[in-house]
C-alpha cells in the first residue's frame, strides 16, 4: 500500500491555514484534476480523490485536530478514501447547488446524471483496556445494520427487474431548465421530484423488503485497532454503515475509542506511570522489588539511600506510537511509606534511630548491622 501524502501538502496550504483558505485551495485542486477535464490523464482521478479526502478531514475541526495530533491513523483507521459517488454528493457547499455541472456540463452524479444515494453512518463506542491500547488488537463486534435486499438486489422491485424509466426525467434523475438571460442561455439542473433523483420507478414491489430495497441484519465485523489510539479518537470503516433505500452506496461505520482505566497503571501520552511505595528501610538499605507493567510483572532494583520522589525508567515498556515512531517508557515514582502505628519494640528501635547520625541530613558512618535489625521488624 502506497504511503499517503500529507493532507496539507495535497491542498497546498500551511498547517495554520484557515477554513476559507482550505476551501478555496480544494476548489482549485478539484477543478484542476477533475476526471472530465483530464480524460487522457490516468492519474487525474487518483489526485482528484486524494484532494477530496484531504478536504473532508481538514474542513472538519474535530477531524483536523485528530489528524494534527495522530496523523492519518487518527482519522482513517481501517477504511480507505471516499469513492466518486461520495465526492460528488458533497459538492453543493463547495461549488454551489449545481455541483460541477456549471464547470463541466454535467456528470458527477452517477450514470446518466442520476443521484447516487448514500446510506446513513453507524456510530459505536468501543472500550479498550490499557494492554489493547498499547499493542493494538483485532476486535470482532456485532452490529445491526441495513444491507441490500438479496432477492431484489437492493432495487425494491420484484425480482429486481420490475422497474421503468421515470416519465418526468426520462431516466436521467434530473430535470433541466433553460433560462434566457442578458448573457445568453443558462441551464440549471435539479433533482427530479417524481423519482427523487433515481431515474427509475418501481412498478411492482419486492415481496421480501416491500419495496424498501434493504433489510435489517445482524453482522459480525472484524476491526483492526492500531496500537497507540487514544480516548475520544474516531476510526472509520467505509461502506460498513447502513445501505440506503432502493439502491446506492452504504454509509460508514464510525468507531469511537473509549479507554478503560487500569487498576494501578496510568497513561501519560505514550508513557505509563506507576506509583510504587517502599518502606524507609528499603529506601535506606536498597531492595529488589516487583512492579506491574502492561506486559506482566518485572523486577527492579532500588539502590541504597534512595530518596523519596525518585523516578525510575523502564525503557520501551510504554505504549507504541500511533504513527510508528517507537514506543514510550514506564516511569516508576518511588514514595517512601511511613507506618501510622508501631509496636512498643518498634518504637524503641525508632527512638534509637532518631539519635543515630545516619538519620540526620549529614549522615555519618552507616551502622549496617543496626539497619538490618530494623528491617527484620518491618518485614
Amino acid at each position: 500500500m502506497a504511503t499517503k501524502r500529507d493532507y496539507y501538502e495535497v491542498l497546498g496550504v500551511a498547517k495554520t491555514a484557515a477554513g476559507d483558505e482550505i476551501k478555496k485551495a480544494y476548489r482549485k485542486v478539484a477543478i484542476k484534476y477533475h476526471p472530465d477535464k483530464n480524460p487522457d490523464d490516468p492519474t487525474a482521478e487518483d489526485k482528484f480523490k486524494e484532494a477530496a479526502e484531504a478536504y473532508e478531514v481538514l474542513s472538519d475541526e474535530q477531524k483536523r485536530a485528530r489528524y494534527d495530533r495522530f496523523g492519518h491513523q487518527g482519522v482513517g483507521g481501517n477504511g480507505g478514501g471516499p469513492n466518486m459517488e461520495d465526492i460528488f454528493s458533497q459538492f453543493g457547499d463547495i461549488f454551489g447547488g449545481g455541483g460541477f455541472e456549471g464547470f463541466f456540463g454535467g456528470g458527477g452524479r452517477g450514470q446518466g446524471g442520476r443521484r447516487v444515494r448514500k446510506g446513513s453512518n453507524l456510530r459505536i463506542k468501543l472500550k479498550l483496556d490499557l494492554e489493547e491500547v498499547a499493542n493494538g488488537v483485532e476486535k470482532k463486534i456485532k452490529v445491526k445494520r441495513y444491507v441490500a435486499c438479496a432477492p431484489c438486489s437492493g432495487t425494491g422491485a420484484k425480482n429486481g427487474t420490475d422497474l421503468k424509466d421515470c416519465s418526468t426525467c426520462h431516466g436521467q434523475g434530473q430535470v433541466k431548465r433553460v433560462v434566457n438571460t442578458m448573457l445568453g442561455q443558462m441551464v440549471s439542473s435539479s433533482t427530479c421530484p417524481t423519482c427523487n433523483g433515481e431515474g427509475k420507478v418501481v412498478t411492482s414491489k419486492c415481496d421480501v423488503c416491500h419495496g424498501e430495497g434493504r433489510q435489517l441484519q445482524e453482522e459480525i465485523i472484524p476491526i483492526n485497532i492500531p496500537a497507540g489510539v487514544a480516548e475520544g479518537m474516531q476510526l472509520s470503516m467505509n461502506g460498513k454503515g447502513n445501505y440506503p433505500e432502493r439502491g446506492g452506496v452504504p454509509g460508514d461505520l464510525l468507531i469511537q475509542i473509549e479507554e478503560e482505566p487500569h487498576e494501578v497503571l496510568r497513561r501519560d501520552g505514550n508513557n505509563i506511570m506507576y506509583e510504587q511505595y517502599i518502606s524507609f528501610v528499603d529506601a535506606a538499605l536498597g531492595a529488589n522489588i516487583e512492579v506491574p507493567t502492561i506486559e506482566g510483572k518485572v523486577k527492579i532494583k532500588v539502590d541504597p539511600g534512595t530518596q523519596p520522589g525518585k523516578i525510575l525508567r523502564l525503557r520501551g515498556k510504554g505504549i507504541k506510537d500511533l504513527n510508528g515512531y517507537g514506543r514510550g517508557d514506564q516511569l516508576i515514582h518511588l514514595n517512601v511509606w511511613t507506618p501510622k502505628s508501631v509496636t512498643g519494640e518498634e518504637r524503641e528501635l525508632l527512638e534509637r534511630l532518631r539519635d543515630s547520625r545516619n538519620f540526620t541530613p549529614n549522615p555519618g558512618k552507616n551502622d549496617k548491622g543496626f539497619f538490618e535489625k530494623v528491617k527484620e521488624y518491618f518485614q
